[in-house]
């Protein structure tokens, strides 16, 4: 390849977080790479009607008249396909399919992925959604090599993102998308020169997160307020936290830990006003900040309390809530279960 033209890339992914980094790679003034195709998801169900609609990137794709490919699985046809576009790099952001190694080899400089947290925590299917339900104050991008193995490549190059103690998954999904430019930026002029050094990852500190569910959503007022607060805000706003109420449940979009001690049964409502509702918790109590009623509109606690009284002294049933993280990859599990 001439030194001055750009690099060939062929994007492989399916959410919309990465739009800003294909919105910047097209619009680079210095020419340093263009995306040459892309290759996402089938078009999916969506919506009332349940019609089969493009995702994010695809839309993109078509607006920038490129070649889209949409395989159910990444075959020797979906390789052949990738060949033919003459990929100088493959960039992986949130794509959904694994590649075989062939796949990976394909591109002359290989194939690099962006993952959404610094490496080695958080490998697995929901790193943003797991890091801020934990509880953490920062995360990030990593820039890595895609091997086999989950998330475990050498890494290139991190770039960290701040979490605010009221930031929700989509707060820090829309830093992390701004993030993913820098760290691209960064690393073209080094992988065109061949000056891209990757350093392998510490294997005894990884963790791992896991496909959500809508199970994921449940309240269990016998664990502490700060650990209740974080896994609203994470868990915001896929598949959002809820307790039961009446036939129903309430949604709960945004929520804090309180410094104001409480005794009492875990569950019971001590407050409920403009400031929020107050509950009680095995350890501290935890202000629901947004609510929201099945068919309604996510409200302002004062606002939604006006419309739907929820008295003091009523007692929210708990219900078990399932860890997000482990030491370990967690089993597969069919999606939807």
């Amino acid at each position: 390849m001439i030194e001055s033209e750009p690099l060939r890339i062929v994007f492989l992914g399916s959410d919309a977080i990465a739009l800003p980094l294909l919105e910047s790679l097209q619009a680079d003034p210095r020419a340093m790479a263009r995306v040459v195709g892309v290759f996402t998801q089938p078009d999916r169900p969506a919506g009332r009607g349940q019609h089969a609609l493009p995702g994010p990137i695809k839309v993109w794709a078509q607006r920038a008249a490129l070649p889209v490919h949409q395989p159910e699985r990444f075959d020797e046809t979906a390789r052949q396909d990738l060949a033919a576009l003459r990929p100088d790099l493959t960039l992986v952001m949130a794509y959904g399919h694994i590649l075989r190694d062939d796949v990976i080899a394909t591109p002359r400089l290989g194939t690099l992925n962006l993952h959404t947290s610094i490496l080695p925590r958080y490998r697995g299917a929901s790193p943003i959604q797991t890091a801020v339900a934990s509880g953490e104050s920062a995360t990030g991008v990593t820039l890595m090599r895609i091997v086999r193995a989950l998330d475990a490549g050498p890494v290139a190059d991190t770039e960290p993102v701040s979490i605010g103690p009221l930031d929700t998954a989509l707060d820090v999904e829309a830093r992390l998308a701004v993030a993913s430019e820098r760290v691209v930026s960064r690393a073209l002029p080094l992988l065109r020169t061949g000056n891209l050094r990757f350093v392998a990852q510490e294997e005894a500190r990884a963790t791992y997160c896991r496909r959500l569910s809508k199970e994921d959503g449940a309240l269990d007022f016998s664990r502490a307020a700060r650990e209740l607060a974080a896994r609203i805000r994470g868990l915001n706003p896929w598949p959002g936290c809820a307790f039961p109420w009446g036939d129903g449940v309430i949604k709960v979009g945004l929520a804090e830990a309180i410094a104001e001690g409480a005794t009492g049964v875990p569950g019971t409502i001590i407050a409920a006003g403009e400031a929020g509702v107050d509950v009680v918790t095995a350890e501290g109590v935890v202000r629901f900040l947004r609510l929201q009623r099945a068919g309604g509109r996510m409200l302002p606690a004062g606002e939604f309390v006006r419309g739907c009284p929820l008295p003091l002294g009523s007692v929210l049933m708990s219900r078990p809530m399932r860890p997000l993280v482990s030491d370990r990859p967690f089993p597969h599990r069919p999606a939807g279960h």
